[in-house]
């Protein structure tokens, strides 16, 4: 299997429930993965290859990374609500 495989998932669940939903996630270290895929270092890939697609900028920000850090954010905004309630 190679990296392009990685592509059809995101463009599934993209068409599935939105780019404002879709996170990428990886284990580079030590997982079996995809060809073309062996690292970190094969990323701009992925991201020429959303791009190749039709995907905005906006969006490959969003799955890249972006989409993450948002809910992270609103955990922590969640979890410090929590806290302060007690």
């Amino acid at each position: 299997m190679d990296y392009t495989k990685i592509i059809e998932h995101i463009d599934h669940a993209v068409k599935l429930v939105g780019a404002d939903h879709v996170g990428l996630g990886s284990d580079f270290d030590g997982a079996n993965m995809p060809y073309g895929m062996e690292d970190a270092t094969m990323i701009p890939k992925i991201t020429e290859a959303l791009l190749q697609k039709g995907y905005s900028e906006s969006d490959i920000r969003k799955i890249l990374g972006e989409n993450t850090l948002r809910v992270m954010s609103e955990v922590e905004r969640v979890s410090q609500e929590t806290k302060s309630k007690k």
